[in-house]
């Protein structure tokens, strides 16, 4: 189905070959090719799957993946810097922005503070409450 790399916490990988997913409540249960026991996906616990960006489908008008975020420029409406996306932060409530750079912070990353994302540009608006600096 599909070929993944796995990244553990310390550095180690390895190539993981996708065999099953379905659904489980609000989550995906999958299954690799040669993780046969409970004992074997435990030892993946707390690693990242990477796949290939050049094989992931197209998002659709509007929509990015959240590593697409990472380096584009973020602008207030008026076209003035707010910084550079480093990463970005998921919570209970939306996902943030983690700028970098001399005011580093994290600023909202969904309507209506995203009023637009233009990938083509690397350049994300947001249009933020006055007073959201203070914070």
């Amino acid at each position: 189905m599909g070929a993944f790399e796995w990244r553990g916490l310390r550095g180690e990988t390895r190539a993981l070959f996708l065999k099953d997913v379905r659904p489980a409540a609000q989550r995906l249960l999958v299954q690799f090719s040669g993780v046969h026991s409970r004992e074997a996906a435990s030892a993946l616990t707390n690693g990242v799957l990477w796949a290939d960006a050049s094989r992931l489908p197209d998002p659709g008008p509007g929509v990015s993946y959240a590593f697409e975020l990472v380096g584009m420029q973020v602008v207030d409406p008026a076209g003035q810097p707010l910084g550079r996306v480093a990463d970005v932060i998921f919570n209970a409530g939306q996902p943030l922005l983690q700028l970098e750079g001399e005011k580093a912070r994290l600023l909202p990353c969904q309507p209506p503070f995203l009023t637009r994302l233009d990938r083509a540009a690397g350049v994300i608006t947001l249009d933020l409450p006055a007073g959201f600096d203070e914070f």
